[in-house]
């Protein structure tokens, strides 16, 4: 009995390796934040290494990530990281909306809850330090002065919009 459950979980695992979802591998940068705002050379550094997988359109994918369900799991992070923060997608939000992005960015690293600890715990190199903190913190700050500078000040108050049924 053991031997056919077996046998008939390794049909399964060979199966399911057929079902892949999309990669995430585009090249578009044209509406990158790099496009409208500086992004120092140390902070791009921060960013590729704690960031970009799953807050860009572009990821650079581990060799496990071949194996179902292990892409699967990947995938629902990626999709999820772009929905709540994409850099290549940046410039294209309202500039209340990118402004909202950055204190969430800044709030969300002060409380330690990126990059995710399910991240760092195989990726040790995408813990940020408290340098790394201070740094990203800085830089998402200096975002929001230049949106304050740049814009009314009531183009910049976030409407959050709720759906109803």
């Amino acid at each position: 009995m053991i031997k056919k459950i077996l046998i008939g979980l390794a049909i399964v695992f060979i199966i399911i390796q057929f079902f892949r979802p999309s990669k995430n591998l585009s090249a578009d940068t044209s509406k990158d934040i790099s496009t409208l705002y500086n992004v120092p050379d140390d902070v791009k550094l921060i960013l590729q290494r704690a960031c970009n997988d799953c807050h860009s359109n572009k990821t650079v994918y581990p060799w496990y990530a071949e194996v179902q369900p292990v892409e699967w799991w990947l995938n629902n992070h990626i999709v999820d990281g772009k929905r709540h923060f994409n850099l290549n997608d940046f410039t294209s939000l309202k500039v209340a909306v990118q402004k909202k992005k950055m204190e969430d960015c800044m709030e969300q690293i002060k409380k330690n809850e990126m990059p995710l600890d399910s991240y760092t715990w195989i990726h040790k190199d995408a813990i940020l330090n408290e340098a790394d903190k201070q740094r990203i913190n800085t830089w998402c700050a200096s975002i929001i002065d230049t949106l304050k500078a740049k814009y009314p000040p009531d183009s910049l108050i976030f409407k959050e919009q709720r759906w109803h049924d």
